[in-house]
């Protein structure tokens, strides 16, 4: 990771704590409005927000570290730097995993209803926070380059896409309930957020990965290992 000035490390604590905590009520929130609502892809949209809390946390607890220990050495700051990474990889793969296989299961037996309006406002809501940040981590990593901070802004590229998706889900089913084509909606939806999370997610995994093959080379080519 690049060395930080103390107010850009500051400005960046403070932004991914605000993300933390305004990300606390929302699987509580959204478990509520799905309890309440038989759309499918409000069900995976609950589980979704669930596990990219745990992810959110992680990046938070290591970004944290990194600053509060400089002395680390540089394998550890970059074992740290790569468990948030591939934190937020995995979060993305393991919800699309789970998103697939709720609307998959679904495909022959759900029928769209109930009311969707609570989770419209919550995914709207959920869109427009999502993608100030995904703006404010573009910029911030574009001032300087940090690699946790670079996650988080993949991570919030996909949450804003995704809340686009649930939000064009919910508002066909409030809209029409009852229309033949609002079944197939409110899967396929589901279906686009499973396929854009899983795409997402092996991309950063691969990236990830790939920095650690990097570094085991150079780390075998170093002469002190000849």
């Amino acid at each position: 990771m690049t060395d930080l000035s103390q107010q850009q490390a500051a400005s960046r604590e403070k932004t991914l704590l605000i993300a933390l905590l305004l990300s606390l009520p929302g699987p509580l929130v959204t478990g509520l409005a799905a309890i309440s609502s038989q759309s499918t892809t409000q069900v995976a949209d609950f589980i979704r927000r669930t596990v990219e809390l745990v992810a959110l946390f992680l990046s938070w607890w290591v970004f944290r570290r990194l600053q509060r220990n400089l002395a680390l050495s540089e394998a550890d700051r970059v074992g740290l730097e790569r468990m948030a990474g591939l934190s937020v990889a995995g979060t993305m793969i393991c919800s699309g995993v789970v998103m697939l296989i709720v609307a998959m299961s679904r495909l022959s037996v759900f029928e769209p209803g109930g009311r969707v309006t609570l989770g419209l406002i919550i995914a709207a809501l959920g869109f427009l926070t999502n993608t100030w940040f995904w703006r404010r981590y573009t910029i911030l990593t574009r001032e300087q380059y940090s690699s946790v901070i670079a996650s988080q802004q993949k991570l919030y590229r996909a949450k804003a896409s995704v809340d686009l998706c649930v939000v064009a889900a919910l508002t066909a089913v409030a809209i029409a309930p009852t229309h033949p084509a609002t079944r197939y909606v409110d899967i396929l939806g589901s279906i686009i957020v499973a396929g854009y999370l899983l795409w997402s997610g092996l991309r950063m995994a691969q990236s990830h990965l790939g920095d650690v093959r990097h570094l085991f080379h150079r780390l075998r080519d170093h002469p002190a290992f000849r």
